[in-house]
């Protein structure tokens, strides 16, 4: 039997995305995001807890979220889970689990203003992404 490896996300970016360019001009662009889920305790308290994420974005989407997105944008982030590893400067081995993003949904409204309404909200990654 297959498995599955995906994530649906909507959170707020914890900070604007930050890009780079890889060997053969490929972008990259990633930021953290925010999602927290709000219940009541057994005395009917509201608590929420928020979990932070980090998302990775490839080739156009990386390019759209870098235009197009801000500090506390709220969007759809649909993609699978990577974790990769690590040695640091120190010789200490790391690890990070990302959530590498197939798909983009910005869900901020727009106003007259607003630059983004020229924009295509929704974004397909390649299907190449494993390729890299």
């Amino acid at each position: 039997m297959r498995g599955v490896n995906r994530v649906f996300l909507i959170g707020n970016l914890g900070k604007a995305p930050e890009i780079q360019y890889l060997e053969g001009n490929i972008p990259v662009a990633t930021f953290p995001i925010a999602t927290t889920e709000t219940f009541k305790d057994k005395h009917g308290k509201l608590n929420s807890q928020t979990e932070w994420h980090t998302v990775v974005l490839w080739r156009g989407l990386a390019e759209l979220a870098n235009k197009y997105l801000h500090k506390g944008s709220l969007v759809h982030i649909e993609g699978r889970l990577r974790t990769r590893s690590w040695e640091d400067k120190d010789k200490q081995r790391r690890q990070a689990t990302e959530i590498v993003a197939t798909n983009l949904v910005m869900l901020d409204k727009k106003t007259d203003a607003d630059e983004m309404s020229n924009a295509t909200e929704t974004a397909q990654a390649d299907d190449n992404i494993d390729n890299i």
